[in-house]
């Protein structure tokens, strides 16, 4: 199969197990998709079910890269209140229910987790600033497993994502004590109107004020 029939299909069935099972067992309750949504029903809505099928299909359809998730947070009375992240290349899911604990932050250089395709244009500059190394890889639910795995400590995006992007792993870092916020210190808001949500900070507690320090001087 040519890998753009292989990630269009992987994302179609993906969606239709999650969506089916959602409706079967959390029937009154609504879902904000990659594939689909109801902008009018889920804003009104108490429970919303904010789901992103297959994250990193360019990742999925090269078949050797690990680096692809399947994310799945609920959002409820105005906040993320659960979510689970599965690398099912690398055959673990984490999630808010049994939260992680990441490790102590190890010898050398920080590293920064950036995309390997779209990487912010700033991303050398605090990597400069910070004595960092760039460390590119697929999905933003895997860059967010990085940190909280203890394979890089910090994950900076910026110039294009949704809910569905970051939802969940917020969810599962927060759980696992990271800091999580907008790359201007601002709060990570979900279930809007608009679901574009277009950049993210995640990272070991300790490197949230350096970071932010930076991107609000620098990063318009």
């Amino acid at each position: 199969m040519a890998p753009e029939r292989l990630g269009a299909v992987a994302d179609r069935e993906s969606h239709a197990l999650l969506a089916g099972g959602l409706a079967r067992l959390r029937p009154d309750d609504v879902l904000l998709s990659e594939e689909g949504a109801d902008p009018a029903r889920r804003c009104a809505a108490h429970r919303v079910w904010i789901v992103d099928p297959l994250d990193g299909t360019r990742e999925f359809v090269e078949q050797i890269r690990w680096d692809w998730a399947v994310h799945v947070a609920l959002w409820a009375a105005g906040d993320l209140v659960a979510g689970a992240v599965a690398l099912p290349a690398a055959g673990v899911t984490y999630g808010t229910a049994e939260p992680v604990t990441t490790p102590p932050a190890g010898p050398g250089p920080i590293r920064l987790a950036v995309s390997r395709t779209r990487p912010p244009a700033f991303a050398e500059a605090l990597a400069a600033e910070l004595g960092a190394d760039l460390v590119p890889m697929g999905s933003a639910g895997a860059k967010c497993a990085s940190v909280w795995r203890g394979e890089a400590d910090a994950y900076v995006h910026a110039g294009g994502q949704y809910e569905w992007d970051s939802a969940a792993p917020v969810a599962v870092a927060r759980a696992a004590g990271l800091h999580a916020s907008r790359i201007d210190g601002g709060p990570l808001e979900y279930n809007r109107p608009d679901p574009l949500l277009p950049d993210l900070l995640v990272c070991r507690p300790e490197l949230a004020d350096p970071i932010l320090s930076w991107t609000t001087r620098h990063v318009r």
